[in-house]
């Protein structure tokens, strides 16, 4: 008996199997819904883990201080790489130890007196404004001091040592660490995880992400500490409160580029100005001459050339970043920028080489 249309026309479409169709144009939908399905499951599965992905990330950014350091010290002092992670894992440490236990005097005494100091200059500030005309209430100024201060606790906190994600940096120092001491042994797990044609270029682009992280922290370091340690001596000499809280603070947040430099320096001015206006006056000739320094002499020589960021786009990424993950996205939106640039770069440049090989073949 043979069959009838409809039923040949099912077989011809599916090729008499509920498992496989054979039409080219029904398996390029399936592909295509497929695909679509798979990329929105992603993008849920991202979101949902997103935290995790995150703390990933800024494992990758600490082993690639470590990494960088033991490099530099190697190059010193000729040391199997377990020994020169071992004594740059000693001198972060030791660094970290002096840090808390100076804090626990000296700084955290500062670090409490500060935000009634970042209130009365707030209101000082807005009694200005009010006897030049300017209509600002009461609440205002409560609402934007108290943000303020709210803004500046989380970096007091973890200074004075109230505990403020303390998980969530524990965790990434320890899986730091671990990719510090044998990076090739993860990107190679990585390699594997990709057809065998990609390798080649997915090392390539490690390799070069690997160079331009260390160059940008190389400069966010050196940044770091040439701002804290002369702003700590330039308001140590003139005797303004809070210098060593200042310049710690300064210091840390020097690792935000745009952002942290203004939340530093309107700490430093508020504070100055509580001793009087010449002292206020004088922080900001430090503020300005300090920042100067690192943006046109520090920053040019070690890592400007090699991560060439817009400023606007590094802001526009510091706050959604800061936004979506708070502080911690603030601290790894620079970072990750770079990486995505990176990327992008290489794989515009495979596209180039690609180009121009094609019309080679072809007239040859």
């Amino acid at each position: 008996m043979s069959q009838e249309p409809d039923e040949q026309a099912f077989d011809e479409g599916i090729g008499g199997s509920p498992s496989r169709i054979s039409s080219p144009e029904l398996r390029f939908e399936a592909q295509r819904a497929f695909v679509w399905t798979s990329v929105i499951g992603v993008v849920i599965l991202a979101v949902y883990i997103s935290q995790s992905l995150l703390v990933i990330f800024g494992a990758m950014v600490a082993a690639t201080i470590i990494d960088g350091g033991a490099r530099l010290l190697g190059r010193v002092v000729p040391l199997p790489r377990t020994w020169l992670v071992a004594i740059v894992l000693f001198i972060g440490g030791g660094f970290f130890y002096w840090l808390a236990g100076y804090a626990g005097s000296q700084i955290s005494r500062e670090a409490a007196q500060l935000p009634e100091i970042i209130e009365a200059q707030a209101t000082v500030a807005f009694g200005w404004l009010r006897a030049q005309g300017f209509a600002v209430a009461v609440d205002d100024l409560q609402g934007m001091a108290g943000q303020l201060i709210s803004g500046v606790g989380t970096v007091t906190r973890a200074i004075g040592g109230i505990l403020g994600g303390l998980t969530t940096l524990l965790l990434i120092s320890i899986i730091g660490v671990y990719l510090a001491m044998e990076p090739q042994l993860y990107e190679r797990g990585v390699a594997w995880m990709l057809p065998r044609h990609r390798r080649a270029e997915f090392f390539e682009t490690a390799s070069k992400m690997a160079y331009t992280m260390r160059r940008l922290m190389a400069g966010r370091l050196v940044g770091m500490i040439f701002e804290g340690i002369f702003t700590w001596i330039l308001l140590a000499w003139y005797g303004v409160p809070m210098a060593a809280l200042l310049g710690i603070l300064t210091g840390l947040l020097a690792f935000i580029p745009n952002l942290g430099a203004l939340v530093a320096g309107s700490l430093m001015v508020l504070v100055g100005f509580s001793g009087g206006t010449d002292m206020g006056v004088y922080t900001i000739f430090v503020y300005f001459l300090v920042q100067t320094f690192d943006g046109y002499v520090v920053i040019p020589m070690i890592a400007k050339k090699t991560v060439d960021l817009a400023p606007a786009l590094v802001l526009a990424a510091q706050l959604i970043m800061g936004i979506l993950f708070g502080i911690i996205g603030l601290f790894l939106a620079d970072p990750m920028l770079a990486m995505l640039k990176v990327a992008l770069e290489q794989r515009a440049q495979r596209y180039d080489n690609r180009e121009k090989v094609e019309p080679a073949k072809n007239g040859a």
